[in-house]
């Protein structure tokens, strides 16, 4: 655990250290995200997903994200999930892309999860392959660690407040990256609700580090964000 906390800060630490030699713009966006994992059997089930992300508040487009994958349950801890985007970025901002972009994702990705005390630990491991437009495909890895803890109870349960927060960072890969291997980091605090079993919100925020393709220009975007969460169950 320690060891993956240390990576963290030192890919954080890097990060830090491209503010004094680069063009930084800074945007006020908000994502507003639905996410369901729905069982099929014990072992089977379907990952989904749609974020509606917006630039200036919600004046104007910043990204579509839909996905859809299918969950296989390694162990009681462990899931592995085989999955498809669908993305659409649009020109925003200080620093726009030149057209609106369209980008389809195959990737793989396991989650693990742990606990220590009433702290639940999530590990997501993620291969992205990414095909965009008329370009070759790039490929990329990220590591999310996730800390999540119930406020006022000793476990979670149905309607309980928590506190989550999380560190991601994505990392280029591939013949063609060019000395560029960090790519965006995500560092997000939110205070959630657990409904029941099926049904949860969260309201939070995120920085969101990006580097641009220039290797010059980045972004560093306050991110409000409006999450729910539902989980069918289909083996009844």
């Amino acid at each position: 655990m320690m060891k993956k906390i240390l990576l963290i800060a030192s890919f954080i630490g890097a990060f830090a250290s491209f503010y004094g030699q680069k063009q930084i713009d800074r945007e006020f966006n908000s994502w507003w995200t639905y996410a369901g994992n729905h069982k099929l059997t014990d072992k089977w089930g379907i990952h989904t997903l749609y974020s509606w992300r917006r630039n200036d508040f919600v004046k104007n487009w910043q990204q579509s994200l839909l996905r859809v994958g299918v969950n296989y349950k390694l162990a009681s801890n462990t899931t592995f999930t085989l999955g498809y985007d669908w993305v659409e970025t649009f020109p925003y901002g200080k620093q726009p892309i030149a057209q609106q972009t369209t980008e389809q994702r195959i990737f793989e990705q396991f989650i693990l999860k742990n606990k220590i005390g009433r702290i639940a630990i999530k590990h997501r491991y993620k291969l992205e392959h990414r095909f965009i437009e008329q370009n070759s495909m790039k490929n990329r890895f990220r590591y999310r660690l996730v800390l999540t803890v119930p406020i006022g109870k000793k476990k979670m349960e149905d309607k309980t407040f928590f506190f989550t927060v999380f560190d991601e960072f994505f990392v280029n890969f591939g013949y063609d990256v060019k000395g560029r291997l960090l790519n965006q980091n995500w560092l997000f605090s939110a205070l959630g609700y657990k409904v029941n079993s099926k049904l949860a919100f969260k309201l939070g925020y995120m920085n969101q580090f990006l580097i641009k393709s220039d290797n010059y220009h980045i972004e560093s975007n306050n991110t409000l964000q409006v999450g729910l969460s539902y989980n069918m169950d289909f083996r009844k």
